[in-house]
Protein backbone atom coordinates (compact mmCIF):
# COMPACT_ATOMS: atom_id res chain seq x y z
CA UNK A 1 0.00 0.00 0.00
CA UNK A 2 1.65 3.17 -1.00
CA UNK A 3 2.42 5.96 1.66
CA UNK A 4 -0.01 8.79 2.27
CA UNK A 5 1.89 12.41 1.62
CA UNK A 6 1.52 14.78 4.14
CA UNK A 7 -0.42 17.91 3.83
CA UNK A 8 1.98 20.82 3.37
CA UNK A 9 -0.23 22.19 6.89
CA UNK A 10 1.60 18.33 8.51
CA UNK A 11 4.66 19.66 7.40
CA UNK A 12 4.39 22.84 9.48
CA UNK A 13 3.69 25.34 6.22
CA UNK A 14 1.84 28.45 8.03
CA UNK A 15 -1.92 28.99 7.70
CA UNK A 16 -1.55 31.76 5.09
CA UNK A 17 0.88 30.01 2.97
CA UNK A 18 -1.51 27.39 2.65
CA UNK A 19 -4.50 28.82 2.24
CA UNK A 20 -2.63 30.88 -0.44
CA UNK A 21 -1.82 27.50 -2.31
CA UNK A 22 -5.09 26.33 -2.11
CA UNK A 23 -6.22 29.94 -3.67
CA UNK A 24 -3.97 28.76 -6.72
CA UNK A 25 -5.18 24.62 -6.69
CA UNK A 26 -2.10 23.14 -5.05
CA UNK A 27 -3.09 21.16 -2.58
CA UNK A 28 -1.03 18.51 -2.00
CA UNK A 29 3.04 18.71 -1.85
CA UNK A 30 5.20 17.45 -4.42
CA UNK A 31 7.81 14.20 -3.86
CA UNK A 32 10.38 17.32 -3.51
CA UNK A 33 8.37 19.40 -1.50
CA UNK A 34 7.04 16.67 1.10
CA UNK A 35 10.51 15.25 1.63
CA UNK A 36 12.51 18.69 2.06
CA UNK A 37 9.86 21.06 3.66
CA UNK A 38 9.89 20.13 7.65
CA UNK A 39 13.76 20.10 7.43
CA UNK A 40 14.52 23.69 6.01
CA UNK A 41 11.34 24.96 8.37
CA UNK A 42 13.69 23.40 10.89
CA UNK A 43 16.90 25.61 9.89
CA UNK A 44 18.35 22.64 8.63
CA UNK A 45 20.65 23.30 5.84
CA UNK A 46 19.63 20.74 2.44
CA UNK A 47 21.04 19.24 -0.46
CA UNK A 48 17.48 18.65 -2.78
CA UNK A 49 18.24 16.29 -5.88
CA UNK A 50 15.49 17.04 -8.35
CA UNK A 51 14.69 17.55 -11.89
CA UNK A 52 13.67 20.61 -12.97
CA UNK A 53 9.65 20.78 -12.92
CA UNK A 54 9.41 18.90 -9.89
CA UNK A 55 8.10 21.29 -7.56
CA UNK A 56 11.68 22.37 -5.71
CA UNK A 57 10.87 25.91 -5.86
CA UNK A 58 7.98 26.01 -3.37
CA UNK A 59 10.15 23.37 -1.38
CA UNK A 60 12.59 26.08 -0.45
CA UNK A 61 11.06 29.02 -0.92
CA UNK A 62 8.26 28.49 1.48
CA UNK A 63 10.23 27.64 4.20
CA UNK A 64 12.14 30.69 3.62
CA UNK A 65 9.22 33.07 3.02
CA UNK A 66 8.22 31.96 6.83
CA UNK A 67 11.53 32.05 8.21
CA UNK A 68 13.31 35.67 7.33
CA UNK A 69 12.36 38.32 8.99
CA UNK A 70 11.31 41.74 7.58
CA UNK A 71 14.60 43.10 5.64
CA UNK A 72 16.56 46.49 6.48
CA UNK A 73 17.54 48.92 3.20
CA UNK A 74 19.71 46.87 1.02
CA UNK A 75 19.97 43.97 3.19
CA UNK A 76 17.53 41.09 2.16
CA UNK A 77 17.50 38.06 4.70
CA UNK A 78 16.59 35.95 2.11
CA UNK A 79 18.55 35.16 -1.23
CA UNK A 80 17.94 32.52 -4.22
CA UNK A 81 20.92 32.25 -6.36
CA UNK A 82 20.07 30.70 -10.31
CA UNK A 83 21.79 30.33 -13.67
CA UNK A 84 19.39 32.75 -15.62
CA UNK A 85 17.81 35.84 -16.10
CA UNK A 86 14.87 33.62 -17.41
CA UNK A 87 14.84 31.40 -14.01
CA UNK A 88 15.04 34.02 -12.08
CA UNK A 89 11.93 35.60 -13.36
CA UNK A 90 10.07 32.08 -13.35
CA UNK A 91 11.33 31.85 -9.52
CA UNK A 92 10.48 35.69 -8.50
CA UNK A 93 6.78 35.19 -10.24
CA UNK A 94 6.08 32.17 -8.49
CA UNK A 95 7.02 33.42 -4.71
CA UNK A 96 5.32 36.62 -5.12
CA UNK A 97 2.31 36.15 -4.28
CA UNK A 98 2.89 34.17 -1.69
CA UNK A 99 5.21 36.63 -0.56
CA UNK A 100 2.74 39.44 -0.30
CA UNK A 101 0.35 37.50 1.90
CA UNK A 102 2.49 37.77 4.73
CA UNK A 103 3.24 41.08 3.99
CA UNK A 104 6.90 40.53 2.03
CA UNK A 105 8.33 41.44 -1.30
CA UNK A 106 10.78 39.30 -3.83
CA UNK A 107 12.94 41.07 -6.04
CA UNK A 108 14.48 39.44 -9.36
CA UNK A 109 17.63 41.03 -10.22
CA UNK A 110 19.78 39.89 -13.23
CA UNK A 111 21.34 41.58 -16.40
CA UNK A 112 20.07 42.85 -19.36
CA UNK A 113 17.68 45.48 -16.85
CA UNK A 114 17.63 48.45 -15.12
CA UNK A 115 21.16 48.59 -12.49
CA UNK A 116 18.89 51.68 -11.24
CA UNK A 117 15.61 50.49 -10.87
CA UNK A 118 16.98 47.16 -8.98
CA UNK A 119 19.44 49.35 -7.05
CA UNK A 120 16.21 51.94 -5.91
CA UNK A 121 14.18 48.28 -4.74
CA UNK A 122 17.19 47.59 -2.76
CA UNK A 123 17.51 50.12 -1.02
CA UNK A 124 13.48 50.41 0.00
CA UNK A 125 14.53 47.21 1.48
CA UNK A 126 13.14 43.28 -0.15
CA UNK A 127 13.56 40.28 1.97
CA UNK A 128 13.65 38.13 -0.52
CA UNK A 129 16.34 38.41 -3.75
CA UNK A 130 16.64 36.05 -6.69
CA UNK A 131 19.80 36.43 -8.97
CA UNK A 132 21.90 35.72 -11.35
CA UNK A 133 25.55 35.36 -10.33
CA UNK A 134 26.81 38.05 -12.24
CA UNK A 135 24.56 41.50 -11.87
CA UNK A 136 24.33 39.87 -8.06
CA UNK A 137 28.65 40.29 -7.94
CA UNK A 138 28.10 43.84 -9.17
CA UNK A 139 25.42 44.83 -7.13
CA UNK A 140 27.88 43.90 -4.19
CA UNK A 141 30.92 45.54 -5.61
CA UNK A 142 28.82 49.08 -5.73
CA UNK A 143 27.64 48.04 -2.51
CA UNK A 144 24.08 48.71 -3.80
CA UNK A 145 23.62 44.84 -1.65
CA UNK A 146 25.10 43.37 1.53
CA UNK A 147 25.08 40.09 2.60
CA UNK A 148 25.69 40.21 6.03
CA UNK A 149 21.85 39.77 7.22
CA UNK A 150 21.21 36.68 5.24
CA UNK A 151 19.19 34.42 7.21
CA UNK A 152 18.50 32.14 4.05
CA UNK A 153 20.75 31.19 0.65
CA UNK A 154 19.29 28.83 -1.72
CA UNK A 155 21.59 27.56 -4.48
CA UNK A 156 19.05 26.55 -7.52
CA UNK A 157 20.25 24.29 -10.15
CA UNK A 158 23.50 23.77 -9.20
CA UNK A 159 24.84 21.47 -11.98
CA UNK A 160 23.71 24.19 -14.54
CA UNK A 161 26.03 26.96 -12.83
CA UNK A 162 28.75 24.40 -13.19
CA UNK A 163 27.86 24.14 -16.65
CA UNK A 164 27.86 27.60 -17.81
CA UNK A 165 31.10 27.62 -15.80
CA UNK A 166 29.61 29.81 -13.04
CA UNK A 167 30.85 27.95 -9.95
CA UNK A 168 33.65 30.54 -9.06
CA UNK A 169 30.82 33.25 -9.17
CA UNK A 170 28.83 31.35 -6.92
CA UNK A 171 31.89 30.43 -4.65
CA UNK A 172 32.70 34.62 -4.67
CA UNK A 173 29.17 35.07 -3.25
CA UNK A 174 28.66 32.46 -0.67
CA UNK A 175 32.43 33.85 0.51
CA UNK A 176 30.37 37.25 1.34
CA UNK A 177 27.39 35.70 3.58
CA UNK A 178 29.06 36.44 6.73
CA UNK A 179 25.77 36.16 8.78
CA UNK A 180 24.84 33.01 10.44
CA UNK A 181 22.56 31.27 8.51
CA UNK A 182 20.88 28.37 6.59
CA UNK A 183 21.88 27.25 3.03
CA UNK A 184 19.49 25.02 0.72
CA UNK A 185 21.21 23.49 -2.81
CA UNK A 186 19.39 21.73 -5.09
CA UNK A 187 20.29 20.08 -8.22
CA UNK A 188 19.48 17.72 -10.59
CA UNK A 189 22.71 15.80 -10.06
CA UNK A 190 25.15 16.21 -7.11
CA UNK A 191 28.56 15.41 -8.81
CA UNK A 192 31.74 16.18 -7.88
CA UNK A 193 31.66 19.87 -8.80
CA UNK A 194 28.38 20.39 -7.04
CA UNK A 195 30.27 18.53 -4.13
CA UNK A 196 32.87 21.16 -3.76
CA UNK A 197 29.96 23.49 -2.76
CA UNK A 198 28.43 21.05 -0.08
CA UNK A 199 31.86 20.54 1.38
CA UNK A 200 33.39 24.20 1.70
CA UNK A 201 29.77 26.17 2.40
CA UNK A 202 27.88 23.97 3.94
CA UNK A 203 26.74 22.32 8.09
CA UNK A 204 25.75 18.96 7.85
CA UNK A 205 23.32 18.87 5.42
CA UNK A 206 20.94 16.67 5.01
CA UNK A 207 20.04 14.97 1.99
CA UNK A 208 16.85 14.29 0.02
CA UNK A 209 16.19 12.77 -3.55
CA UNK A 210 12.78 12.97 -5.08
CA UNK A 211 13.11 10.40 -7.78
CA UNK A 212 15.96 8.83 -9.98
CA UNK A 213 17.42 10.40 -12.85
CA UNK A 214 15.83 9.21 -15.19
CA UNK A 215 11.82 9.82 -14.22
CA UNK A 216 11.43 12.18 -16.93
CA UNK A 217 12.65 9.52 -19.94
CA UNK A 218 10.62 7.38 -18.38
CA UNK A 219 7.65 9.44 -18.05
CA UNK A 220 8.08 10.13 -21.44
CA UNK A 221 7.59 8.12 -25.27
CA UNK A 222 10.45 8.33 -27.37
CA UNK A 223 10.47 8.45 -30.75
CA UNK A 224 13.72 8.62 -32.85
CA UNK A 225 13.56 9.34 -36.53
CA UNK A 226 15.89 9.36 -39.79
CA UNK A 227 15.55 11.84 -41.79
CA UNK A 228 17.57 13.78 -44.33
CA UNK A 229 19.21 17.19 -43.39
CA UNK A 230 16.89 18.71 -46.07
CA UNK A 231 13.88 17.51 -44.82
CA UNK A 232 14.11 18.21 -40.97
CA UNK A 233 12.34 21.93 -40.95
CA UNK A 234 9.50 20.19 -43.17
CA UNK A 235 9.29 17.16 -41.04
CA UNK A 236 9.43 19.63 -37.77
CA UNK A 237 6.72 21.99 -38.91
CA UNK A 238 4.48 18.43 -39.34
CA UNK A 239 4.94 17.34 -36.24
CA UNK A 240 4.53 20.29 -34.24
CA UNK A 241 1.14 20.57 -36.52
CA UNK A 242 -0.10 17.90 -34.02
CA UNK A 243 0.50 19.61 -30.98
CA UNK A 244 -0.08 22.99 -29.12
CA UNK A 245 3.01 23.78 -27.80
CA UNK A 246 6.51 22.14 -29.25
CA UNK A 247 10.04 22.65 -27.81
CA UNK A 248 13.16 22.19 -30.97
CA UNK A 249 16.15 21.83 -29.36
CA UNK A 250 19.31 23.29 -31.62
CA UNK A 251 23.18 23.50 -30.48
CA UNK A 252 23.72 27.06 -31.94
CA UNK A 253 22.59 30.39 -32.05
CA UNK A 254 22.56 30.75 -35.64
CA UNK A 255 20.91 27.71 -36.43
CA UNK A 256 18.46 28.94 -33.71
CA UNK A 257 17.54 31.93 -35.83
CA UNK A 258 17.92 29.77 -38.76
CA UNK A 259 15.42 27.09 -37.97
CA UNK A 260 12.95 29.58 -36.66
CA UNK A 261 12.70 31.42 -39.88
CA UNK A 262 12.64 28.14 -41.80
CA UNK A 263 9.36 26.96 -39.92
CA UNK A 264 7.72 30.29 -40.08
CA UNK A 265 8.54 30.19 -44.23
CA UNK A 266 6.34 27.03 -43.94
CA UNK A 267 3.71 28.66 -42.38
CA UNK A 268 4.17 27.84 -37.97
CA UNK A 269 4.49 30.71 -35.50
CA UNK A 270 7.50 30.32 -34.31
CA UNK A 271 10.70 32.21 -32.61
CA UNK A 272 13.94 31.83 -31.25
CA UNK A 273 15.44 32.05 -28.02
CA UNK A 274 18.97 32.15 -27.54
CA UNK A 275 21.81 34.35 -25.77
CA UNK A 276 22.39 37.09 -28.25
CA UNK A 277 18.88 38.36 -27.86
CA UNK A 278 18.09 41.00 -25.21
CA UNK A 279 16.43 40.72 -22.39
CA UNK A 280 12.67 42.08 -23.77
CA UNK A 281 13.07 40.15 -27.10
CA UNK A 282 13.72 36.85 -24.84
CA UNK A 283 10.49 37.38 -22.06
CA UNK A 284 8.10 38.44 -25.00
CA UNK A 285 8.99 34.93 -27.14
CA UNK A 286 9.04 33.54 -23.48
CA UNK A 287 5.51 34.93 -22.51
CA UNK A 288 3.90 34.24 -26.18
CA UNK A 289 4.68 30.66 -26.08
CA UNK A 290 3.52 29.85 -22.25
CA UNK A 291 0.01 31.41 -23.46
CA UNK A 292 -0.41 29.69 -26.12
CA UNK A 293 -0.03 32.42 -29.19
CA UNK A 294 3.06 31.13 -30.19
CA UNK A 295 3.01 27.50 -31.34
CA UNK A 296 6.79 26.69 -31.67
CA UNK A 297 9.97 27.65 -29.10
CA UNK A 298 13.40 27.27 -30.97
CA UNK A 299 16.11 27.19 -28.16
CA UNK A 300 19.44 26.61 -27.39
CA UNK A 301 20.21 24.30 -24.69
CA UNK A 302 21.73 27.24 -22.39
CA UNK A 303 18.31 29.59 -23.45
CA UNK A 304 16.45 26.88 -22.18
CA UNK A 305 17.88 25.41 -19.19
CA UNK A 306 16.11 25.27 -16.00
CA UNK A 307 12.61 26.83 -17.85
CA UNK A 308 9.52 25.40 -16.37
CA UNK A 309 7.16 25.77 -18.71
CA UNK A 310 3.82 24.05 -18.35
CA UNK A 311 1.84 22.68 -21.12
CA UNK A 312 4.62 21.76 -23.54
CA UNK A 313 3.67 18.80 -25.77
CA UNK A 314 6.78 17.72 -27.75
CA UNK A 315 10.10 18.21 -27.62
CA UNK A 316 11.80 18.11 -30.87
CA UNK A 317 15.69 17.67 -30.77
CA UNK A 318 16.19 19.19 -34.05
CA UNK A 319 20.36 18.74 -33.44
CA UNK A 320 21.50 15.59 -31.68
CA UNK A 321 22.17 16.08 -27.89
CA UNK A 322 26.00 15.81 -27.19
CA UNK A 323 25.19 13.07 -24.68
CA UNK A 324 22.50 11.56 -22.81
CA UNK A 325 22.56 13.74 -19.79
CA UNK A 326 21.63 16.73 -22.02
CA UNK A 327 18.96 14.33 -23.83
CA UNK A 328 17.81 13.86 -20.24
CA UNK A 329 17.72 17.55 -19.02
CA UNK A 330 16.69 18.55 -22.84
CA UNK A 331 13.61 15.74 -22.66
CA UNK A 332 12.69 16.93 -19.40
CA UNK A 333 10.83 20.43 -20.72
CA UNK A 334 8.20 18.14 -21.47
CA UNK A 335 6.76 15.47 -18.99
CA UNK A 336 6.73 17.95 -16.35
CA UNK A 337 5.39 16.53 -13.00
CA UNK A 338 4.75 13.23 -13.90
CA UNK A 339 2.42 14.16 -17.12
CA UNK A 340 3.34 12.44 -19.98
CA UNK A 341 5.08 13.78 -22.98
CA UNK A 342 6.46 13.46 -26.47
CA UNK A 343 9.86 13.49 -26.98
CA UNK A 344 11.22 13.39 -31.20
CA UNK A 345 14.81 12.60 -31.67
CA UNK A 346 16.59 13.89 -35.67
CA UNK A 347 18.83 11.49 -36.55
CA UNK A 348 20.49 11.54 -39.63
CA UNK A 349 22.15 8.28 -41.37
CA UNK A 350 26.06 9.50 -40.27
CA UNK A 351 24.76 10.30 -36.78
CA UNK A 352 22.89 6.66 -36.09
CA UNK A 353 25.92 5.19 -34.36
CA UNK A 354 25.59 8.28 -31.64
CA UNK A 355 22.24 8.31 -31.09
CA UNK A 356 22.07 4.36 -30.75
CA UNK A 357 24.91 5.29 -27.95
CA UNK A 358 22.36 8.09 -26.27
CA UNK A 359 19.54 5.77 -26.01
CA UNK A 360 21.59 3.00 -24.31
CA UNK A 361 23.07 5.25 -21.70
CA UNK A 362 19.49 7.15 -21.04
CA UNK A 363 17.78 3.41 -20.34
CA UNK A 364 16.01 3.86 -23.69
CA UNK A 365 15.70 0.90 -25.81
CA UNK A 366 13.57 2.46 -29.37
CA UNK A 367 14.45 1.41 -32.81
CA UNK A 368 15.63 4.18 -35.20
CA UNK A 369 12.62 4.71 -37.92
CA UNK A 370 13.04 5.92 -41.49
CA UNK A 371 10.74 8.63 -42.36
CA UNK A 372 9.95 11.64 -45.01
CA UNK A 373 7.93 15.13 -43.96
CA UNK A 374 5.03 13.68 -45.99
CA UNK A 375 4.73 10.48 -43.81
CA UNK A 376 1.46 9.74 -42.26
CA UNK A 377 2.52 8.82 -38.80
CA UNK A 378 4.31 12.14 -38.11
CA UNK A 379 0.55 13.31 -37.62
CA UNK A 380 0.07 10.99 -34.08
CA UNK A 381 3.93 9.90 -33.51
CA UNK A 382 1.77 9.01 -29.98
CA UNK A 383 -0.30 6.86 -31.63
CA UNK A 384 2.94 5.01 -33.85
CA UNK A 385 4.50 2.29 -31.84
CA UNK A 386 7.86 1.87 -33.28
CA UNK A 387 8.66 -1.36 -31.26
CA UNK A 388 10.87 -2.25 -28.73
CA UNK A 389 15.10 -3.17 -29.82
CA UNK A 390 15.81 -6.17 -28.61
CA UNK A 391 17.57 -7.00 -25.16
CA UNK A 392 21.76 -7.02 -26.42
CA UNK A 393 23.00 -10.50 -26.38
CA UNK A 394 25.47 -10.85 -23.89
CA UNK A 395 29.22 -11.89 -24.70
CA UNK A 396 29.94 -14.93 -23.76
CA UNK A 397 33.02 -15.62 -21.56
CA UNK A 398 35.06 -17.96 -20.51
CA UNK A 399 35.14 -21.36 -22.47
CA UNK A 400 32.03 -20.63 -23.59
CA UNK A 401 33.49 -17.85 -25.64
CA UNK A 402 35.78 -20.09 -26.94
CA UNK A 403 34.04 -22.30 -28.40
CA UNK A 404 31.36 -19.65 -29.56
CA UNK A 405 34.34 -18.66 -32.35
CA UNK A 406 35.13 -22.23 -32.83
CA UNK A 407 31.72 -22.73 -33.76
Amino acid sequence: MSEISPSFSELGVATPLVEALDRDGIIAPFPIQALTIADALAGRDICGQAETGSGKTLAFGLPMLQRISPAEPRRPHGLVVVPTRELANQVATILQPLARTIDKQVLAIYGGTSVREQSTALRDGVEVVVATPARLIDLLERQTIFLDRLAVLVIDEADEMADLGFLPQVQSIMRQVTSDHQTMLFSATLDHRVQVLIRNYMTDPVFHRAHSPTRTVESSEHRFIEVQATDKARLTARISGSAGRTLVFVRTKRNCDRVAADLRALGVSARAIHGDLDQPQRERALNQFRSGKLAVLVATNVAARGLDIEGVDIVIHFDLPEDSTTYVHRSGRTARAGVEGLVVTLVSNEQIETASWIMREAGLRVPIVKMFSNDDRLDDLNGFDPGVLPEPRKRPSGRNRRRSRLL
